[in-house]
């Protein structure tokens, strides 16, 4: 099966995006069809063998929308300067229909006013009295530019509507429709002498919603536009061009052309523009965007470097190993334009109203018009107005322009896309808004030990040395014998003998004593170094050393004995240390009443010291890899949501099987297959940032939902005229597109309100 991202466009409602979606279900070998309306993307998982991409987008395009291709290297800045361009031509549109609305709706009120005491200046020669014909004819002159502007309401809208899909368009098409054709009727009637139709005239009705659809439409691009801003500054943090070395001359291309194997030479303060390995040159480069680490790390001869990282010092040149998509910064951007396009659980019941919406709305306004036709018909009292059908029409018209499914399909998608781009600036990939839901429900979290609590890589921690003996000598002489060690203790032992600048004298006949240590000569002298066992062997006594022994092994340390010719000289402990960042990490989900566990291989004394000193209660230690999952599955059948933390590497069943599996390590090294969330900066403070920023997301969504439905709910008997049964105004059809038109704006609006969101602080979420 195949998976591809298509842009689509010309939705303009929830009820688009499901008109998408089942036109390119039907396609035989489609498996699946997500179409999610916010970030106009489809995500379309399909057998090649038996459907070809042109086929998808044929059928897209059949439904009355567009599939563009963009090439793959320019799809960013493509898709930038299509939604651009879509603003511009919505902005011009809108202005041409204010500038003519606005006369429209002046010379339509202005004869009204008098009646309420208030007078203004009127055009001479238009009064509607003296002048109904010319008064009519100027309205219908106005109208016909605006009805130009929003021509596509006409043309997508009753497309629609033959197709049996009806949409928004549908309906502002049918409502705006509505009154015009009516206000033309009772024009032919002016003329043929029947001046009291001049006060049925309700083109200002049809001009205004026109005019004010059009700039709710505006001011709604422009807000999902900042919806995406993440991920184009993901995007544009890509060079645009690349030095590569052609026959030993320095060539500039543009980045795309850069081919795997290409020699890349790149000057200080120029961006890296591939993914690839240093051959020439030593350099620092500021890998943040990746890492998260605000200092710039070193490079030489055999060293990575990776795509849009920033060279700051040397000149350096690399060969390219991954290119285009291939790169890392390409894979981040990649899953989050996924997590963007994909939806979350909590939209099933938005989808499914929005489904239905539509035609429900348009039988509403035909009851509402119908009844109250015959309600003025019979009874013409419980009427305003003269005619009870332009009553009718009123009601009719207000209920199709008030009813907004634009609203429904906004609610979770703009929510989703803000929440997954703000996890990605704090270097949180989340790769579904299936994970993103998911993780609110979260009440415990299993974190693996080693590279997760813990750094990953042994260091020493204590060099405790007998009397009469210097610590820098114990740690010069068993750093010589470990040397040639390819043991992780032996190299700790050796790495921070170099730290510290020690000259080691050269071991000769060196033996690597498989589960006991090392034997080696240095410097004449034979020295040993290992566990208890290796010294029990070689019958060295161990008495003085034990209480200190006893002690490390108690706090999580591995004490490594070294003796000299036979005698004991000190003891140099090597232990997996406790990342900075852990403790408060823990802390932090503590205070978000989330219980922490820990899982590790590990014996149970090193487990409770590591447990002890970053506060954690719940220990399962001396698990095998194959065994971690069923611990999570323990934890879920007592009724918990869990969170599995790891690598993504060895412990990827346990990822598999928690509720969300959580990926942690450097951004260059994610486990994209088996964690459902990424920590790019291998911080484990990011986990708590990660659950926090999944609450206020779906806290955000049910709020956008909510008002969504209660705006429909309320808004709809309103403009059907309830309210006007018991006595209380009828809601005039301006009034209702301009409530239609504000309530889109404003579920994206609250949306963009998480761009606000920061990092947890550790106080109590609920």
């Amino acid at each position: 099966m195949g998976t591809q991202i298509l842009n689509i466009r010309g939705m303009t409602c929830a009820a688009c995006a499901l008109r998408v979606e089942k036109a390119i279900k039907k396609l035989d070998g489609v498996e699946s069809a997500s179409v999610n309306f916010a970030a106009e993307k489809a995500a379309v998982v399909y057998d090649p063998r038996k459907v070809r991409l042109s086929d998808i987008r044929e059928a897209v395009e059949k439904a009355g929308y567009k599939a563009p291709e963009t090439s793959k290297t320019g799809a960013v800045d493509e898709d930038r300067a299509q939604k651009q361009k879509e603003i511009k031509i919505l902005r011009a549109k809108f202005i041409v229909a204010a500038v003519f609305a606005l006369p429209l709706l002046y010379i339509a009120m202005i004869p009204m006013l008098p009646q309420y005491g208030i007078r203004l200046p009127f055009p001479e020669g238009l009064d509607p009295m003296d002048e109904p014909l010319i008064y009519a004819l100027t309205e219908l002159f106005l109208t016909v530019p605006i009805i130009g502007a929003g021509y596509k309401f006409y043309t997508a809208g009753f497309k629609a509507l033959l197709d049996r899909s009806p949409n928004m368009d549908s309906l502002i098409a049918i409502g705006t429709s509505a009154a015009v054709i009516y206000s033309v009727f009772n024009t032919c009637l002016i003329a043929r002498g029947q001046f009291r139709a001049v006060e049925s005239l309700y083109f200002e009705t049809a001009g205004v919603i026109i005019a004010l659809i059009l700039l709710g439409k505006t001011l709604e691009a422009v807000s999902k536009g900042r919806t995406g801003e993440a991920i184009k500054k993901l995007m544009g943090l890509a060079p645009k061009t690349a030095v590569i070395i052609r026959d030993g001359a320095e060539t500039e291309i543009p980045v795309e052309e850069v081919e795997v194997g290409d020699i890349v030479a790149v000057k200080p303060g120029e961006k890296i523009p591939a993914d690839g390995t240093v051959i020439e040159g030593r350099t620092a480069i500021d890998e943040s965007m990746l890492t998260g680490e605000s200092m710039p790390a070193d490079k030489k001869t055999g060293d990575p470097v990776y795509a849009a990282t920033l060279n700051t010092t040397g000149a350096v040149r690399f060969k390219a190993e991954k290119v285009g998509g291939d790169t890392a910064l390409a894979q981040i951007i990649k899953l989050v334009e996924d997590a963007q396009g994909s939806k979350a659980p909590i939209a099933a019941t938005a989808d499914k109203v929005a489904g239905v919406f539509v035609p429900v709305v348009c039988v509403i306004a035909v009851i509402a018009g119908t009844a109250w036709f015959i309600a003025g018909t019979v009874n013409p009292s419980v009427i305003v107005g003269d005619s009870g059908l332009a009553f009718a029409l009123t009601a009719f018209i207000s209920v199709l322009v008030i009813a907004c499914p634009c609203a429904l399909g906004l609610a979770t998608p703009t929510a989703i896309m803000v929440g997954t781009g703000k996890g990605a600036e704090n270097g949180i990939l989340i790769k579904s808004g299936e994970a993103l839901e998911t993780a609110h429900k979260i009440d415990t979290v299993i974190l693996d030990k080693t590279g997760t609590i813990t750094e990953g890589k042994p260091v020493v921690t204590d060099i405790l040395p007998v009397p009469g003996m210097k610590p820098d000598d114990l740690l010069s002489l068993a750093a010589g014998a470990e040397k040639g060690s390819e043991h992780p203790l032996g190299q700790a032992i050796a790495v921070e003998a170099q730290k510290k600048g020690l000259a080691l004298t050269k071991a000769e006949n060196f033996n690597s004593l498989t589960g006991l240590g090392v034997e080696a000569d240095v410097g004449g002298r034979t020295v040993l170094a290992g566990n208890s066992k290796l010294m029990d062997e070689r019958g060295v006594s161990l008495t003085a050393l034990k209480a200190d022994s006893d002690r490390l092994a108690n706090e999580g340390k591995t004490p490594m004995y070294i003796a000299v010719d036979g005698e004991p000289i000190g003891i140099v402990a090597v232990a997996d240390v406790v990342k900075a960042s852990s403790g408060a990490a823990i802390e932090s989900l503590r205070r978000m009443g989330i219980e922490v566990a820990m899982l590790t291989g590990d014996n149970r004394k090193t487990a409770n010291a590591i447990a002890e000193q970053v506060g954690i209660d719940r220990v399962l230690a001396e698990v095998l890899p194959q065994d971690k999952s069923n611990e999570v599955k323990k934890l879920q059948n007592e009724g918990r949501s869990v969170a599995m933390v790891g690598d993504g590497i060895n412990d990827a069943p346990a990822l598999a099987q928690a509720d969300i599996g959580v990926a942690i390590g450097s951004g260059t090294d994610v486990a994209m297959e088996s964690a459902d969330i990424v920590l790019m900066r291998g911080r484990l403070t990011d986990v708590p940032t990660a659950i926090y920023l999944s609450k206020r997301t779906i806290r955000n969504i049910k709020q956008n939902l909510f008002w969504a439905f209660a705006y429909n709910v309320l808004g709809i008997p309103v403009a059907a005229g309830v309210l006007h049964i018991f006595g209380g105004p009828m809601l005039n059809p301006i009034f209702a597109a301009a409530a239609m038109s504000l309530s889109s704006v404003s579920v994206v609006t609250n949306a963009l309100r998480l761009k606000r969101f920061k990092a947890v602080s550790g106080e109590k979420e609920e």
